[in-house]
């Protein structure tokens, strides 16, 4: 995988500091716990913690591992959980489910978050850094400015940093373990593009031609076989060597009639479910053997044109950029600043952006001005992508803030290529994955809770 590829699970950034400065992964650590299950001195440590707990208006409603659960942070979710629900229109369950379903929530997280930490993932510094000026860039903040609104929210930036990182860690072991856990075989996989080929064929591109007898709404039965006997004559008419056209033109009652019926060119999903079927087995020329009944009318078919479903194309793109990367010595800001600069340089046509990427990006590419080659969608990280997409075929875009630095992209040209087997048969290993991992991740949570040491508490008296 380089450098710029996407992860299968990537973390959602941008929507995780809401959940940070909500307090939904605060890790809650007593160190009389921090060696295993609870001794009885443990308890009484933890009964002490009770007492003080509950004279600040707090207390523990769980103890999981070595993790607490506190009624504050299930307060808080059930907060966020109602709010959320009210934006949305929706429904929840009564108050007691909805609490002991918060419960069993953050249960599951400390369960997951102390596995994570016991099976000695790491997140570096660099690493965490990067993660940091990501969540500011994506809310259209500075660092500084992201350090402000925690402040003023009553959380500093070393309690956001100590979060963050619990959640990369968690990610990171939650994509490993269920990974791991899912079997796609090779039977799996044919299966699923024989479904994508089907697919794709019911929704060709169809052109049809159809005479329109119609019947009024509410009809007798009497209007009703006059009007069937009318479809029928004209597709004798048509039957017996007529033009379809002809026909169309003197006899159909609907707009298309002066063009001989001809509806144009649509994808199957566009057209009535009736006269796609009606239509499956029939080749191009042919005609419906027999009337065709919706609820408005009476229909002759015919199939003028049907499209062939050709191979499978993506659009690759060509870009290349000029990486920066944060350091204690260049903040994001100021590679972002310098950038804008080099950018300015290169639209004046005063520099080259070959030139300029040689010369300072801190990237692999720089030797070759930049250029990233071909790249099919889902190859890059997703803000890196993004912004790429936006481009127009030479087009140059603002500093770009990654996972991995800041960059200055352009897009050199695009093409549509026809998929590799190999590469669609990946694809569809990987879709397969995806579509797999919530029920693997549910068993593989289910397995780790099992495991786990989960004391419940009553409220204080």
């Amino acid at each position: 995988m380089t450098p710029f590829e996407a992860p299968l699970r990537g973390v959602a950034l941008a929507a995780l500091t809401a959940l940070v400065t909500a307090g939904l992964w605060a890790a809650h650590t007593p160190a009389a716990w921090a060696q295993g299950q609870p001794t009885a001195t443990d308890r009484a440590a933890t009964r002490a913690a009770d007492r003080s707990a509950v004279r600040s208006g707090d207390y523990i409603v769980a103890i999981v591992n070595q993790e607490l659960v506190t009624a504050v942070e299930v307060s808080r979710r059930l907060t966020r959980a109602q709010e959320d629900a009210q934006r949305a229109g929706a429904r929840l369950p009564p108050e007691e489910e909805l609490k002991r379903q918060v419960v069993e929530a953050l249960i599951e997280e400390r369960v997951i978050l102390t596995y994570a930490r016991e099976s000695g993932g790491k997140v570096d510094d660099a690493e965490l850094d990067r993660a940091v000026q990501t969540v500011a860039a994506q809310n259209q903040l500075t660092v500084v400015q992201l350090r402000e609104r925690l402040s003023a929210e009553g959380i500093d930036l070393v309690r956001f940093r100590a979060n963050l990182r619990d959640q990369l860690l968690v990610e990171r072991t939650r994509e490993r373990e269920v990974y791991q856990r899912i079997r796609i075989t090779d039977s799996d996989v044919e299966d699923y593009l024989e479904r994508q080929r089907r697919a794709a064929a019911a929704d060709a591109p169809l052109n049809l031609a159809q005479i329109l007898i119609s019947v009024p709404e509410g009809a007798s039965e009497a209007v009703v076989a006059e009007r069937r006997r009318v479809a029928e004559a004209a597709l004798a008419r048509v039957r017996a060597g007529e033009p379809f056209e002809a026909v169309a033109r003197q006899v159909s009652e609907d707009a298309q009639r002066e063009k001989g019926g001809e509806i144009g060119v649509r994808p199957a999903s566009r057209l009535p479910d009736l006269f796609v079927e009606a239509t499956r087995a029939l080749k191009v020329g042919e005609v419906t053997p027999a009337l065709v009944r919706s609820g408005a009318a009476f229909h002759v078919l015919k199939v003028l044109a049907r499209g062939d479903v050709g191979p499978a194309q993506v659009t690759q793109t060509r870009a290349r950029h000029i990486l920066l990367r944060p350091s204690s010595r260049l903040t994001s800001e100021a590679a972002q600043a310098r950038l804008a600069g080099y950018r300015r340089q290169i639209e004046s046509g005063a520099r080259s952006f070959e030139d300029m990427a040689r010369e300072f990006s801190e990237d692999g590419s720089a030797p070759q001005g930049g250029d990233l080659g071909w790249a099919a969608p889902g190859t890059m990280v997703p803000e890196f992508e993004e912004a790429m997409n936006a481009l127009p075929a030479g087009g140059l875009s603002q500093p770009v803030v990654s996972r991995f630095g800041v960059h200055l992209i352009q897009v050199l040209e695009r093409r549509d290529v026809a998929v590799d087997p190999r590469q669609l048969r990946e694809q569809a290993r990987n879709a397969l994955r995806e579509q797999r991992f919530d029920d693997a991740y549910a068993e593989w949570a289910r397995d780790l809770r099992g495991r786990a040491y989960v004391e419940m508490r009553e409220p204080p008296l």
